[in-house]
């Protein structure tokens, strides 16, 4: 297992009360289940904590403070770092060297945010992602037929993996031959925990590389997918550029590879899990989404990060400008002061109002078509599947980072 990260010296301005000792990237317990480390913490932590741990950050894990956080762009920014800063950064650059994309628009606070989220709002609205459906249950039973006859897999790379990837891949009009070399690339992206801003730039560069030919093709030949109706885009009455196309693209290529897989298989893993509720929802399918919805609450695994825009109070702890605060969705979640019970997977549970897909400005804009594809694959696996367990010789594995996710999950059936 890998090292901790070094604890850093706590700065002045934090008292021991603030600190609580959690490396969000390596902690044992959280590599080896997930969600009740996520728990502990949340029983023995304060709502918001300054750990040494990756650097040194505050994390928040309490449901109202995340809340206020991630609607608050004024004190906590989603840009990497000061617009000033930056360009003085890009200045230091090496002579010659290529240009750094910026994903866009998720690095970006308002006013700019909505008006570069603006030309994405159509292509993942809610009927766009209902345009999707018998495409994606085609798929699905695809991937199933593969692997029902085994009675066994690891669900994650049978399924959970080629499914939401070959359907991003074919939303954007990139190669689905390519699926193992892009989920590759991205699997590199997220696992740079350095912070060195060349490498970081370096690996943004790789990744708008991969796609640069497709991005090319389609400004000349516009097909039906997402990189064409970009180049058709404008901002602010300028036409789109090959820059800006880059910064899309970066965005959406690693946002696009890397959630839904996590989502799908946590609840996976907890039908594996819970054979009687396998059973409920065959016998009333109708229920499924409202399993769907508990299980993002119960499972919730996106953890994106802010930085302190200025110095400000918050949950009764002094914070810095420029210091670095987590937003911990799996702590909102489970949050006892929010949800009633909240380690019970509950279907008639009243408040489902999870933080899943975030809040505030910055949630998830495919939020509707992950919810499609979640609910197609259980309608279908429920439904194809006999009842399915957990490989007793198999555990699942996991990484975190940004995100809580698996790296495999072995199931079988009879």
């Amino acid at each position: 297992m890998e090292a901790l990260s070094p604890a850093v010296p706590t700065p002045a301005h934090v008292p021991p009360e603030a600190v609580y000792d959690f490396d969000m990237r390596v902690d044992p317990g959280l590599l080896a289940d997930p969600h009740e480390r996520v728990r502990a913490l949340l029983r023995e932590a304060p709502p918001v904590f300054w750990t040494p741990r990756n650097g040194g950050r505050w994390i928040v894990i309490g449901y109202p403070e995340i809340f206020e956080a991630a609607r608050d762009t004024e004190r906590f920014s989603s840009a990497y770092m000061p617009p000033e800063q930056m360009q003085a950064m890009m200045a230091m650059m090496p002579k010659g060297m290529p240009r750094t994309p910026q994903p866009t628009p998720i690095t970006m606070d308002p006013p700019d945010h909505a008006k570069f989220r603006g030309p994405l709002q159509k292509t993942f609205s809610p009927r766009a992602a209902m345009n999707q459906i018998e495409d994606i249950r085609a798929l699905t039973d695809q991937l199933i037929d593969a692997v029902i006859g085994h009675g066994h897999c690891d669900f994650i790379t049978a399924i959970a993996e080629p499914l939401p990837v070959t359907v991003f891949l074919k939303l954007m009009g990139l190669p689905v031959g390519r699926l193992a070399e892009f989920r590759e690339l991205v699997h590199e992206f997220l696992a740079n925990t350095t912070g060195d801003p060349i490498k970081g730039a370096g690996l943004s560069r790789k990744v708008a590389d991969s796609m640069l030919p497709e991005i090319m093709a389609r400004k000349d030949a516009p097909q039906d997918d997402i990189i064409s109706l970009l180049w058709q885009t404008e901002i602010d009455g300028a036409p789109m550029t090959v820059e800006l196309m880059e910064d899309y693209c970066v965005l959406l290529f690693i946002a696009g590879l890397d959630t839904v897989i996590n989502g799908m298989g946590f609840a996976i893993r907890h039908l594996a899990a819970n054979p009687d509720l396998q059973d409920q929802l065959r016998s009333q399918p109708d229920l499924i989404v409202e399993a769907s919805e508990e299980m993002l609450r119960r499972y919730s695994f996106t953890i994106p990060m802010r930085r302190v825009a200025k110095d400000t109070q918050f949950a009764g702890w002094n914070l810095k400008q420029n210091e670095w605060l987590v937003l911990y969705y799996p702590g909102a979640d489970l949050d006892p002061r929010e949800f009633a019970a909240p380690e019970k997977f509950d279907l008639t549970r009243e408040n489902k109002v999870h933080l899943a897909f975030g809040a505030g400005v910055h949630r998830c804009l495919g939020a509707h078509l992950a919810r499609v594809e979640l609910q197609v694959l259980y309608q279908q696996v429920l439904k194809r599947l006999p009842r399915f367990r957990l490989d007793p010789d198999a555990p699942a594995t996991f990484h975190s980072g940004n995100i809580i996710a698996f790296d495999a999950l072995p199931i079988r059936w009879d």
